[in-house]
């Protein structure tokens, strides 16, 4: 069982949503970092988020990947789209996803239609209020997903 749950880890997709490069003033001068923002996926309803900060991109980018899989979940998936309607609030983000019917594509904009696109859901629309804060709606993004239940019992 440990063998699959691997596998199926390893075929996961990562997508870098933001690297932002933060700088602190010491009192030796400025200390320079990056921090990543990743989401990972498999594309058939596991996703995760993760973020990491590094001296550099690249270890950066590699600490969130690690993060994003040890913090995947799993995400009901109803004919490519969402099972129901779900709103959420996480801290000034607010969001609302909706499912759409086959052939609609994402109608949602910023890293939500990312996060969608990396769990598996092809047809949904939906409405980020609030902020343009890329971390804050990732987050409240997850949040949302996992609030949905599976309704097709």
């Amino acid at each position: 069982m440990q063998r699959s749950q691997k596998q199926q880890i390893d075929r996961a997709h990562e997508q870098v949503l933001e690297i932002k490069r933060v700088s602190k003033k010491t009192s030796g001068g400025n200390y320079i970092t990056f921090t990543a923002l990743v989401a990972v996926g498999d594309g058939q309803g596991k996703v995760g988020l993760g973020t990491g900060r590094a001296m550099e991109v690249p270890s950066a980018i590699q600490k969130a990947i690690i993060k994003a899989r040890k913090n995947m979940i799993s995400v009901p998936v109803v004919e490519a789209s969402l099972p129901h309607q779900v709103m959420t609030k996480f801290k000034s983000a607010k969001i609302l996803l909706k499912p759409a019917p086959l052939g609609t594509g994402l109608k949602v904009g910023s890293v939500a239609r990312t996060i969608l696109e990396l769990c598996g859901i092809q047809n949904a629309s939906g409405k980020i209020i609030g902020t343009r804060n890329h971390s804050a709606n990732a987050y409240a993004v997850m949040a949302a997903l996992g609030q949905l239940k599976d309704t097709s019992k």
